[in-house]
């Protein structure tokens, strides 16, 4: 199996918390071995959903860079930073995957029902934090577009 790169460096994640995010316990917590295993493990979660466009090389072992693009888009970086916090803060994308199809729960007399209706997106596809994915979506391929070749 081919390493998976990470898209974020440790140094590249710790400067978009350092700019951006007010609590970062789990990543300052982390050593910087537990860091790039999360970056590793966030890179291959964002790997696997649907992109529009193509690798810019067929070789390369991640999906970004995509295109005509040389370097990987700085929200990809976000994403993946993003993600290693959620998973190095203890969120297990099984767990909350498992949880969707809990529509109801009580305790004694006390009962709780949730619609299934509206079940958010980023959990159904594997991504368990909702910064990572708002960074993620505008990537995502048309999947309402079709696209028509005629063959002679």
């Amino acid at each position: 199996m081919a390493d998976i790169l990470s898209y974020s460096t440790i140094a590249e994640a710790q400067t978009y918390f350092d700019n951006y995010r007010l609590i970062t316990d789990a990543w300052d917590d982390a050593t910087a071995a537990k860091q790039q295993k999360a970056l590793n493990f966030a890179t291959a979660m964002i790997d696997k959903l649907n992109y529009a466009g193509e690798k810019s090389d067929s070789a390369q072992v991640n999906q970004f860079p995509r295109g005509s693009d040389t370097e990987v888009p700085t929200d990809i970086k976000e994403a993946d930073a993003e993600l290693a916090y959620a998973l190095l803060d203890g969120i297990d994308p099984d767990f909350e995957y498992e949880n969707l199809r809990e529509v109801s729960m009580g305790f004694a007399s006390v009962r709780d029902s949730m619609s299934t209706k509206l079940l958010p997106q980023h959990v159904i596809n594997g991504i368990p934090s909702i910064q990572a994915w708002d960074k993620l979506t505008p990537y995502f391929r048309d999947v309402s577009a079709i696209n028509l070749m005629r063959i002679s």
